[in-house]
């Protein structure tokens, strides 16, 4: 986590306690803010952190190497759809990343078999070759045609310029990634786009040039609406961020049913454990201190280090820069 803080005693500097290292209360000795399950809105799963591109900054350092999420499987995943049905949960979206989803030869069974149970249904793409595959392609054809504007593809474009997207996402990943947010458009998809917001620029310029893009394209985006073109704040944790504490919540003007975990818990499955196992949100997949349990219902119970009660700590940078000050949420 974060540098220790050094406090003065008398004329003696010590290290006192680190930043996001109890998860009770801050290095200050504050009480830590913490989040309740308001409903499970949204559950994300994790088909994997194989990606068929290595970004610059990608936040769980997906790429064409890296396995630490394995390939979650349609009936791994139908056994959670099972539980939230026998548990009468509230859920209306069910949202698929990575890595990249159309590399897991499941994402088509497994974003079928929720929408054929009436959720909303996100998938989270680059676009590229493994979504423009002929085998995959077909299958969206016919998503769309029996459930349409219940699936939604966001397609991440980190800025609306060939030199900031490629800086990020590598040579030649524009045009690519541009053929295939053509070809969804021009078959009927709903479409979304992911930027970033660390290119130096104001929202309202950054919005003014995604517009200008969109336009030129022909995509039924709406640049001005915040879900149709989310802007996301940069997530590095080398970076100095303040933690968020209990007081925070009137300071900031933030309500707690406002953050991401309020609504929204994610499975995944990491390599070498036997079954997939339920995470707070999209941001942790790797800190095994965030692990909420192998079921929704265990998760809801999570109760001792980063849990009370099923309520989250938030107890690490992400919490604070991404959700918290960046307002920042990966649902549709």
């Amino acid at each position: 986590m974060s540098d220790v803080v050094l406090e003065h005693r008398g004329d003696v500097r010590v290290k006192a306690r680190a930043k996001f290292a109890d998860p009770d209360v801050t290095a200050n000795g504050q009480p830590r803010a913490r989040v309740a399950l308001e409903a499970l809105e949204t559950l994300w799963f994790n088909t994997g952190t194989l990606c068929n591109i290595e970004c610059a900054n990608c936040y769980i350092a997906s790429s064409p190497r890296n396995d630490a999420l394995v390939y979650i499987t349609a009936d791994e995943a139908r056994v959670f759809l099972d539980e939230i049905a026998a548990l009468e949960l509230a859920t209306r979206e069910i949202g698929f990343t990575g890595g990249e989803p159309f590399m897991n030869r499941d994402i088509l069974a497994m974003a079928g078999d929720a929408l054929e149970r009436g959720y909303e249904v996100l998938i989270l793409t680059n676009a590229m070759q493994p979504m423009q595959r002929k085998r995959v392609k077909a299958g969206l054809l016919e998503l769309v045609r029996d459930h349409g504007d219940k699936l939604t593809l966001r397609v991440s474009l980190d800025h609306y310029t060939q030199e900031l997207h490629e800086k990020e996402r590598g040579d030649r990943s524009w045009a690519r990634t541009l053929e295939g947010l053509d070809w969804l458009s021009q078959n009927g998809f709903r479409i979304a786009i992911a930027g970033r917001t660390c290119w130096g620029e104001g929202e309202e310029k950054e919005r003014a040039g995604y517009a200008a893009l969109i336009a030129n394209r022909g995509w039924r985006v709406d640049a001005l609406d915040p879900l149709a073109l989310t802007l996301f704040p940069e997530m590095d944790e080398t970076v100095d961020v303040p933690e968020i504490t209990t007081a925070c919540w009137d300071l900031l003007g933030v309500a707690p049913a406002d953050i991401m975990c309020a609504t929204s818990r994610m499975v995944v499955k990491r390599k070498g454990e036997a079954k997939p196992i339920v995470l707070p949100c999209t941001l942790l997949p790797y800190d095994g201190a965030f692990n909420m349990g192998a079921s929704l219902s265990a998760a809801a119970k999570a109760d001792g280090g980063m849990f009370a009660g099923g309520a989250v700590k938030l107890c690490h940078p992400h919490c604070a820069k991404f959700c918290v000050l960046g307002g920042g949420s990966c649902s549709g």
